[in-house]
């Protein structure tokens, strides 16, 4: 496995006095400007500073429901109400394990049957419960790569140190190399402790996959919905344009530009396919800015194959209806050996 240069990982932190854990946190965030870059840093704090609680506007979509706590009282409530509650959250620890079957033209021979386990919106700290179900489906599949579309935490402002607790856990039933990329709910001063269990964030960056001497690349872009720090060129620009390329996006939002950047496949989350669905699976919102047909399960955009993940947990308020928490394992082949199949 070959990783692409950007800057060594700060060890995990310890219980220091404030002033030294504010002097760390100074050193860690220096470090991170040197690999993403000055603009991209203030971007993020800014914003994170400025509207992480704003319910109107921003980002891709105007409304933001995750911003709206009282209306979560309100659903609670009527759920309640309905007697429908418990149900709801029975139905968001009951995580399946789904297979999705992808034909790369492009995926050298030594790929075929790759298997890549894709978790996202984990939400870790929603509920005690969400660790151990995910932990419980994780010790029943084998994989070669983990990747993780975003969002660790439930809050998008706040303490973290609860969801990164979660994490810990779940991450020792983690198995070979993992990468991940931050969503809308994540803070870029999570960095840190993230990668300190092991798990890579690509912030606007790629990684060479390597396997019997061939090559695949895997990209990971920074939120692209509410933060709208996603940079392709900075993403992209070590990929030879002949070469299979993955890329991770929280959001499906940015399809069209990653087609044109040239990618394979795009994995994605954040919709968590809608999470309260009316029968049949109809979202009644999908919180992003691109088809429906983009937002649960497998699509296609001209030559690039997509994935989004419904997620393994839940934001808003912990319940599921019509549409359960998931993880996927893509399998990819190659043209050939699948027509041979």
């Amino acid at each position: 496995m070959k990783n692409a240069d950007y800057g060594s990982h700060p060890s995990t932190p310890v219980k220091l006095s404030s002033r030294v854990v504010v002097d760390r946190e100074t050193v860690e965030l220096k470090r991170l400007e040197k690999r993403i870059g000055r603009v991209h840093l203030q971007q993020r704090l800014g914003i994170e500073a400025d509207h992480a609680t704003q319910v109107f506007g921003r980002g891709r979509t105007f409304f933001h429901i995750e911003n709206w706590y009282s209306i979560h009282a309100l659903i609670r409530l009527a759920l309640r109400c309905t007697g429908l509650y418990d149900r709801g959250l029975r139905n968001a620890t009951d995580i399946k394990i789904r297979h999705n079957e992808i034909i790369l033209p492009r995926l050298p021979p030594a790929f075929d049957g790759f298997t890549v386990l894709h978790l996202s919106d984990l939400h870790l700290d929603m509920d005690s419960t969400y660790p151990t179900a995910l932990i419980d489906r994780l010790r029943q599949v084998a994989y070669d790569l983990c990747v993780i579309t975003g969002d660790f935490r439930v809050k998008t402002h706040g303490p973290y140190d609860a969801a990164l607790t979660a994490l810990a856990q779940v991450s020792r039933h983690l198995r070979g190399p993992i990468y991940a990329i931050l969503g809308n709910h994540d803070s870029i001063r999570m960095v840190t402790g993230i990668e300190a269990l092991g798990i890579i964030l690509l912030i606007n960056e790629s990684v060479i996959i390597e396997r019997n001497g061939a090559f695949v690349y895997l990209a990971g872009i920074d939120d692209p919905h509410y933060f709208q720090v996603d940079n392709f060129d900075r993403a992209a620009q070590h990929i030879p344009p002949d070469a299979a390329a993955i890329l991770l996006s929280h959001s499906p939002e940015p399809y069209q530009r990653a087609v044109h950047a040239g990618f394979d496949l795009m994995l994605s989350g954040h919709t968590h396919g809608g999470q309260i669905c009316l029968p049949g699976g109809v979202a009644l919102m999908t919180n992003a800015d691109c088809p429906r047909s983009f937002c649960k399960g497998a699509w296609r955009y001209q030559t690039m194959q997509g994935y989004t993940s419904a997620g393994s947990g839940a934001s808003v308020v912990g319940v599921r209806f019509n549409c359960s928490p998931e993880i996927t394992l893509h399998h990819l082949r190659t043209p050939l050996t699948f027509q041979e199949d």
